[in-house]
């Protein structure tokens, strides 16, 4: 596989002409090629899906069932929605006009930005790859995959099925490492959409400003969850493991990356996870097909400092069993972790949860808005005035209400981040305004020509044209009354 990669030709100057003559034929513009595009991704799905989920086995062990759903399922439903939606989205939208253009009509008119860059994480590497290149079809582009050498055999796969599946003409993937990345970022392009982590996004936003060219981040951050006491604690226990663990192991970015509870409730709480989390994943979560493996070694050496580090690795309460030749990590709870600690300054990105205590639940909002906004937050409780609260204060890519992640399936909502964990967002008819330049057109005649906004300029001209911007008809009537005596 290295080797392999290495070998991949660098994408340079003339590959970019190649793609943007492509785009310059205006093939990608119609609502046909968009169409067949889009058709063909959800067969490819509907013929490879088991080499799909081989290859997403072989780069995490994820479940089939994590991998089949979350991925795949997820990815066809993106594709049906655009396809269903599309030709709707590409009407031109009416706008209305005012008095200062009277008699004039206006429309916004949605055209593709040309040709764009998307560079995808391992973590999600299937859906991260392609979600974003259905927003892109679906507004016209030429598009540029670059998936993550971190998951090779997904980007090995994707090279392969793309091709075959979909214009080459117009639709490409660049594999490799830094120097692949690198030799794009060097090319101009019309936008990035960028998925990973903040010290990567600062690369790439810096070669964007070199071109002008807008970006899409979409980050992560430490994703709260807080958790009340008035709930139903065995739902609650469920749907922060399905976020959590059921997530790539927490390899996710909108994963919770730990718990705020009272001091008072944190041992039910405890307690709640203990008996779930054996029920789900049995005695040995070693040995567990459920559970996906750290991505490699370098992940697991990251993660296992997080835990050995002093202030810390007496704070385990449950898990917390590593099997380094198989990167693997049990689920683990840590209790009452001290704030200062690496693991409550670092995304965790992996299957370990810290429990952090506070003396009464409102305490928590001050604890989540001390740090950088994250890409959710998650709250669990009955209490009418602390959702509004929760709402009102916290702010973050996302906010769930009594569950987790679940967000993420909703096409009619954004997904982005603001401040650290991103910024601009994509998913149903936001990606195709994401990839997509929205034109004001205004339409006039010839008739009706306003001679008070040609020189020579009088005072009776100055004051119908503040009246016409101030929109008044009673305005306009003054100020012609006053024309017309002076």
């Amino acid at each position: 596989m290295t080797s392999e990669v290495e070998n991949k030709p660098v994408f340079c100057t003339e590959s970019a002409k190649e793609l943007r003559a492509s785009f310059a034929t205006g093939k990608t513009k119609s609502y046909e090629w968009r169409l067949t595009q889009l058709n063909a991704m959800v067969k490819m799905m509907e013929e490879k899906e088991p080499q799909i989920v081989a290859a997403l086995h072989d780069d995490l062990s994820k479940p089939e069932l994590e991998s089949s759903i979350y991925e795949i399922a997820m990815l066809k439903n993106s594709c049906r929605l655009a396809v269903k939606n599309m030709k709707h989205w590409m009407m031109p939208e009416k706008a209305k006009t005012s008095l200062v253009t009277f008699p004039s009509s206006a429309e916004i008119v949605s055209e593709p930005l040309g040709v764009v860059l998307v560079i995808s994480a391992w973590n999600y590497p299937f859906l991260l790859s392609l979600d974003p290149i259905v927003g892109a079809i679906a507004a016209g582009n030429a598009i540029v995959l670059k998936p993550s050498e971190i998951a090779p055999a997904t980007s090995l796969l994707l090279a392969r099925l793309v091709a075959e599946y979909l214009d080459s003409s117009c639709i490409k993937v660049v594999e490799g490492a830094v120097p692949e990345t690198a030799a794009l970022l060097e090319q101009k392009w019309d936008k990035i959409l960028y998925t990973g982590n903040g010290r990567v996004a600062r690369i790439v936003m810096a070669a964007a400003a070199k071109h002008l060219t807008p970006v899409v981040m979409e980050l992560g951050g430490k994703c709260p969850v807080i958790v009340d006491s008035d709930i139903n604690l065995q739902v609650a226990t469920r749907r922060i493991i399905a976020g959590k663990w059921g997530c790539n192991n927490g390899q996710a970015c909108i994963s919770p990356d730990y718990i705020i509870t009272m001091k008072d409730y944190a041992q039910k709480l405890i307690d709640s996870f203990k008996y779930e989390l054996e029920r789900f994943y049995g005695k040995n979560p070693l040995e567990s097909k459920d559970l996906s493996r750290i991505v490699n070694s370098n992940h697991f050496a990251r993660l296992s400092k997080l835990l050995d580090e002093d202030k810390v690795s007496s704070k385990i309460v449950h898990g917390g069993e590593r099997d380094k030749e198989n990167l693997k990590i049990t689920p683990t709870i840590l209790l009452d972790v001290p704030r200062d600690s690496l693991i409550m300054n670092e995304e965790i990105f992996g299957p370990l949860l810290p429990v952090f205590l506070v003396d009464k639940v409102e305490d928590s909002f001050d604890v989540i808005n001390s740090g950088t906004k994250p890409l959710a937050a998650y709250l669990f409780t009955n209490k009418k005035k602390l959702k509004e609260k929760f709402v009102a204060t916290v702010s973050a890519g996302g906010l769930v209400i009594n569950d987790t992640t679940v967000h993420l399936a909703e096409p009619t909502l954004p997904f982005g981040g603001v401040g650290d964990s991103g910024m601009g967002a994509y998913h149903g008819k936001f990606s195709f305004d994401a990839f997509s330049h929205k034109k004001a057109v205004l339409y006039r005649g010839f008739a009706c020509d306003a001679f008070v906004r040609y020189p020579p300029y009088t005072r009776g001209k100055l004051g119908l044209l503040r009246a016409l911007f101030d929109g008044s008809i009673l305005g306009i009537i003054r100020a012609l009354l006053g024309w017309s005596k002076a």
